[in-house]
């Protein structure tokens, strides 16, 4: 239940407003004059301030309420304020709600309009509160990897904490590790991860990917090749796994591996020695194997086209990486990560992005921010310019794209001063003050 503060300094407003918001539900507490008001904000919780521009008699310019605001936004400036006026002094309200003023009521007021003003102001309180939480608990998420390189990768979902906490647990060990999770989930970002906080940091990571290797140069390509090893060969080819001596090999997509060089790779894992093609000279290396696949690897194994001694070799640990559909709260901060700050995102375009269903992963959304950064005619990328096809038909909504939560998120967003969110959603002030009219928001 929110409290309310009332600044009157006429003992009859303060009743009529104590008693029109008890009957509201809300706490209310009265004032009338600024010391007495400022004396309960230092010992109440206060959710809203209601306040009048005079407190002496004779005072008409409403110079008194300017310096309480200011006072106010000084020392409480999350604390929203509603003005209390009469139309003489609206210059100066327009000053004030410029600075930061939620909102202006004109006295005689009407019952209703005041009671949906403050109603709309408390929302807006309340989206700007959830998004200073999320800020705060976004800094004390990242405060746990001080120290630690995470390779650039951007999360804000408690999956992909949770999965980084165990890499960064792992990435000191020697453990071979199976990274799982559909086509462009990252699964190349954790490998980075757990070679970078790990010992071998400084040592060779090297990736392969087994999907893109013709079958008949996949062995040669890992374990290298003696001069005449094969047709068209005139020098010695150094494989991957020499190439990574004393560092960390990743294989992508490992299911492609033949059964010939999967024998190889288990001879690897168990002691360190292979054989180039065309040579019989054994050669030892150091090196962590990190394995990702997209495939089930169970399924393989019981048609025979997997070891099953190699994959447990593989599979000490596992990885799994959910789809970005399952951890939306990482959409937004990876699309400002993609965008590099060429371009901003409208509210439209942040609804469209956390609606779609992303079967392209984290791929995907960079594609289509890049697309979009070169699509985009302004500074601002709208839904039109993402180029997403809805996976379902959606009703038409009212007044264009936007909806009454998707404006209160903007206003939330700019502290309620409409220029600014009205840029943002890429239409006229006037515009937006229609469509705040229309759903009933109050308007600055």
């Amino acid at each position: 239940m929110a409290t309310v503060l009332v600044i009157d300094d006429n003992e009859a407003v303060c009743t009529a407003l104590l008693t029109l918001f008890h009957m509201q539900g809300y706490r209310v507490w009265t004032a009338t004059d600024p010391t007495a008001a400022l004396s309960l904000l230092a010992q109440q919780n206060i959710d809203l301030v209601l306040q009048d521009m005079n407190f002496a008699k004779g005072e008409m310019q409403g110079l008194q309420g300017k310096t309480l605001f200011y006072q106010l936004r000084q020392q409480y400036p999350a604390i929203p304020v509603i003005l209390m006026t009469a139309w003489t002094q609206l210059d100066m309200v327009v000053e004030l709600v410029k600075a930061g003023a939620s909102d202006y009521i004109a006295k005689p007021w009407d019952d209703a309009r005041l009671l949906l003003t403050v109603q709309n102001v408390l929302k807006i309180k309340q989206l700007q509160d959830k998004q200073q939480q999320a800020e705060r608990k976004q800094q004390e998420r990242l405060a746990q990897f001080v120290g630690k390189d995470l390779c650039g990768l951007v999360f804000a979902s408690t999956a992909m904490e949770q999965l980084l906490q165990m890499a960064l647990q792992l990435a000191p060990s020697n453990a071979a590790v199976l990274i799982t999770g559909e086509n462009g989930t990252g699964k190349e970002g954790i490998a980075q991860v757990l070679h970078a906080n790990s010992a071998r940091a400084k040592k060779p990571l090297i990736k392969v990917n087994m999907g893109a290797l013709p079958t008949d140069l996949m062995e040669a390509e890992l374990f290298g090749a003696d001069v005449g090893a094969y047709s068209g060969l005139g020098k010695t080819r150094i494989g991957r796994f020499e190439a990574a001596d004393g560092g960390t090999i990743f294989l992508d997509e490992i299911g492609n591996l033949s059964l010939s060089g999967q024998m190889k790779l288990l001879r690897v894992l168990q002691t360190g020695e292979f054989e180039r093609l065309g040579s019989s000279l054994t050669r030892k290396v150091d090196v962590r194997v990190l394995s990702a696949t997209n495939t089930d690897l169970t399924k393989a194994i019981a048609t025979g086209q997997f070891r099953q001694d190699l994959y447990y070799r593989l599979n000490v640990v596992q990885l799994h990486l959910p789809e970005l559909k399952q951890r939306p709260d990482d959409i937004l901060p990876l699309a400002r990560l993609f965008l590099a700050g060429q371009k901003a995102l409208s509210a439209g375009a942040e609804q469209a992005l956390l609606q779609h269903q992303w079967p392209g992963n984290v791929r995907e959304l960079q594609n289509i921010c890049q697309r979009a950064v070169l699509l985009a005619s302004g500074s601002v990328i709208e839904t039109t310019d993402l180029g997403l096809q809805l996976e379902e038909p959606q009703s038409k909504r009212m007044l264009d794209d936007f909806d009454r939560v998707e404006i209160e998120q903007v206003l939330a967003q700019h502290g309620g001063i409409i220029a600014r969110a009205a840029k943002q959603l890429g239409i006229s002030r006037q515009a937006l003050y229609r469509r705040m009219e229309f759903y009933g928001i109050a308007t600055p």
